[in-house]
């Protein structure tokens, strides 16, 4: 065994030593799994940042409350009556000024995006001085909070980097109406900074939505524990509402990106049919230049199967070396890079592609599989070479 590797080792070394003949042929394996990775990588750290802006969201303390039916805040819709309703829950924190409910208003807002100078849907929130509490990771990074009662706004950070006209001190005009932005949060990269907040008295007001609302933010009493809260629904007809927590909820919306990192997977994997042409037109090559090499070594006892292994090896150390070009050039062009797309209530999600550990092992593991079957069949044929036709084919 330890002679059939010493063989194996020494034969490896020989191929890797005469690269230099065939340098632009490897170089181009090399480049080949280079832009197939990239590729990959590129949609698997779009859907990862995706999925990471939508669940940093959530919260097990917090539960969000929408109609029966309603898979988004956009289609909810419910009254002050249920809101006075569901206050009065048990599971329901609650401090000194009482229960700690929230309902919110959520209307779409046109923005001009800096990328391509088109217009987008941006959510404004309406929302109380509960509601903001209730996101424990907001904070004020510009400016300062609206003032209630006023035509003022804070932006998230995310519309700051993704709109134009959205700075501190800017006045910004949505239909009739005109408001000042007085400040910039960020909520640490989640979709929340993908909003911009008002009072929601005023947009209740400006939007002729009387006392509506299209959700219903409650801190819950346990974490987690939504048994009371549903409870109170059954029993009580006019709540026509479904509760789930912000983790669960953001989670969901958090998957609907998840067909990008499939699409990813198929665009690469016919990327690399292609490249796999090339590579194995490079291995045969490979062989076929070190045909006297193979002979020699075969007449000195050298086995079979070490010319097969070696060859392989050959193969998957030059895709390997192009799969880990491919996965720098990836973190270099595309990990933090800003993006946003349309989010479940038909607005602009802002969110950053995020690269990962895990990204990179799929990247070197594909890399691996068009370095192995490249080189199989190449090799097959270096192993079952017979002697005097290597010879006679290289003299």
């Amino acid at each position: 065994m330890g002679s059939l590797i010493a063989q194996i080792v020494s034969v490896t070394a020989m191929n890797l030593g005469s690269l230099r003949r065939r340098l632009w042929m490897s170089l181009a394996m090399v480049f080949a799994a280079a832009v197939v990775v990239a590729i990959l990588l590129a949609f698997l750290a779009m859907a990862k940042g995706f999925e990471a802006t939508m669940s940093g969201a959530g919260s097990s303390q917090i539960a969000i409350l929408m109609r029966e039916g309603s898979s988004t805040e956009l289609n909810s819709v419910m009254q002050q009556e249920q809101v006075n309703l569901i206050a009065e829950s048990a599971g329901i924190a609650r401090d000194a000024n009482g229960p700690l409910v929230s309902a919110e208003l959520f209307v779409i807002v046109d923005g001009t995006k800096k990328s391509t100078g088109g217009e987008a849907n941006i959510p404004l929130r309406g929302l109380n001085q509960i509601g903001m509490a209730m996101r424990s990771n907001m904070r004020l990074v510009e400016g300062r909070m609206f003032t209630p009662g006023t035509n003022e706004m804070i932006v998230g950070a995310g519309v700051l980097r993704e709109f134009d006209g959205f700075e501190t001190g800017q006045e910004v005009r949505f239909g009739k109406n005109l408001w000042t932005v007085v400040g910039v949060f960020s909520t640490g990269g989640n979709i929340f900074e993908s909003e911009l907040w008002a009072d929601i008295k005023i947009i209740q007001s400006h939007y002729n939505r009387a006392n509506s609302y299209q959700s219903i933010r409650l801190q819950l009493e346990n974490d987690g524990d939504l048994t009371p809260v549903e409870a109170t629904i059954q029993r009580e007809p006019r709540l026509n509402l479904e509760a789930q927590t912000e983790r669960e909820y953001f989670a969901n919306k958090g998957k609907q990106l998840q067909y990008i990192a499939t699409f990813g997977w198929i665009v690469s994997s016919v990327m690399a049919l292609g490249a796999l042409a090339g590579a194995l037109n490079t291995m045969y090559t490979s062989v076929a230049d070190r045909a006297r090499e193979i002979a020699t070594l075969r007449a000195l006892g050298f086995s079979n199967f070490s010319a097969f292994c070696s060859t392989i090896a050959e193969a998957m150390l030059l895709a390997l070396a192009g799969g880990l070009l491919g996965s720098v050039a990836a973190y270099l062009f595309f990990d933090g890079l800003n993006a946003s797309t349309l989010g479940g209530n038909f607005t602009q999600v802002v969110f950053n592609f995020e690269m990962s550990p895990d990204l990179f092992v799929q990247g070197a593991t594909l890399a691996l599989v068009i370095g192995f079957i490249s080189g199989f069949f190449p090799a097959w044929r270096a192993a079952r070479m017979p002697v005097a036709i290597a010879f006679r084919h290289t003299a």
